[in-house]
């Protein structure tokens, strides 16, 4: 599952891919080369828009539509979520060369819990998660986020940048 992984994550690895050599022959299948697995993977695989081994839920959201696409950032605060904090994707190669890896790393993880956030609610629309299903992914995105929240001097968790937000993530 990703936001906007077909546009971005997976066109990168694919080149980083034939650049090195990798051999991914389970990954590019789809159902044409006569093994056991193949008849699931003609309509089924990663490389198809339509389908569930990977959801871009970007694509899936906007129908398919590109003039549709809405931006990580955007939807993210629309629900009530803490969207991008400290940097965004245009600005990852500047801090990389400016060694700020610690940074980068930060950005990725906001990333990653933005888009799993919007993947809880999306999965609340469609009747994926129950009512109290969903609250309970975000009580445990909000634990673990206090579980990795820095420790200060007494001892207290300090806040770590994106949990407030979760606050306001009602229904």
């Amino acid at each position: 599952m990703s936001w906007n992984g077909s546009g971005f994550d997976l066109p990168v690895l694919h080149y980083r891919g034939l650049r090195h050599g990798v051999q991914a022959d389970r990954y590019w299948c789809m159902g044409e080369g006569g093994g056991p697995d193949d008849r699931e993977f003609k309509w089924n695989n990663y490389i198809s828009r339509y389908h569930m081994r990977h959801l871009d839920l970007m694509d899936l959201l906007a129908l398919y539509n590109g003039r549709a696409n809405a931006p990580l950032d955007a939807l993210a605060k629309l629900c009530g979520f803490p969207g991008k904090l400290g940097m965004d994707g245009s600005q990852v190669y500047t801090a990389y060369r400016d060694g700020k890896l610690e940074e980068i790393r930060r950005y990725c993880e906001t990333d990653v819990m933005n888009t799993y956030l919007l993947y809880c609610r999306f999965q609340k629309m469609r009747c994926g998660f129950t009512e109290a299903e969903y609250a309970q992914e975000i009580d445990f995105v909000k634990q673990t986020l206090g579980e990795l929240a820095p420790r200060s001097r007494t001892g207290r968790s300090t806040s770590r940048p994106g949990s407030e937000g979760l606050r306001q993530s009602g229904p």
